[in-house]
């Protein structure tokens, strides 16, 4: 099965976010948007696993001790950059609890022998992707034309504030992909 951890979201920010999609989509039809249900900040992306190893996952992550903590949901930007946009992300600001939940996570889970990140921790929203496909068989003048509009709508509006919530608690997820979209399943949920 395909797992990852993180953080959900709290109703009311979900609700605000949703209605943002909603007024943003048309001005990227061919981008593959985020589905409202599904938004959560990625803690870790664990990667096809087999069904027996979920309980050492589970043990693994229970034991981290991490204190509830504040996030502020605002601002955008684009991945890899805004030359070149292949993915539209929410920005997240919050304390350095966020980043040590994250580390810890990442250490619990390579102990069991799934491989370390890579890439140092960038919390974000995604909302949006150009293409269908993996992001490196992309061209990137392609990617560009898809978010080209969006750009140009959000350089004449404000940045947006979302609000903020508390984290208390963190999950493991399973992800199906599915012709509509991946569709995500909470397995275990850990207080912080």
């Amino acid at each position: 099965m395909r797992l990852f951890v993180a953080l959900d979201l709290e109703e009311n920010l979900r609700a605000k976010i949703a209605t943002y999609i909603q007024g943003l989509q048309g001005f990227a039809l061919d981008a593959r948007w985020a589905s409202p249900q599904g938004l959560h900040v990625t803690l870790k992306f664990i990667g096809e696993r087999p069904d027996e190893e979920l309980e050492r996952i589970a043990g693994a992550l229970q034991a981290i001790q991490v204190s509830p903590f504040q996030l502020a949901f605002r601002g955008y930007g684009f991945f890899p950059s805004a030359t070149s946009p292949r993915v539209f992300w929410l920005g997240i600001e919050a304390p350095t609890a966020l980043a040590t939940l994250a580390t810890q996570v990442d250490t619990a889970l390579a102990s069991l022998g799934i491989p370390r990140e890579q890439h140092a921790f960038s919390p974000h929203l995604t909302l949006a992707r150009s293409g269908s496909g993996a992001p490196r068989l992309q061209r990137e003048p392609a990617a560009k034309s898809k978010f080209q509009r969006l750009q140009e709508k959000l350089s004449a509006l404000p940045l947006p504030d979302f609000g903020t919530m508390t984290a208390r608690e963190f999950f493991l997820y399973k992800s199906k992909l599915s012709q509509e979209g991946s569709r995500y399943t909470k397995l275990a949920t850990f207080n912080l």
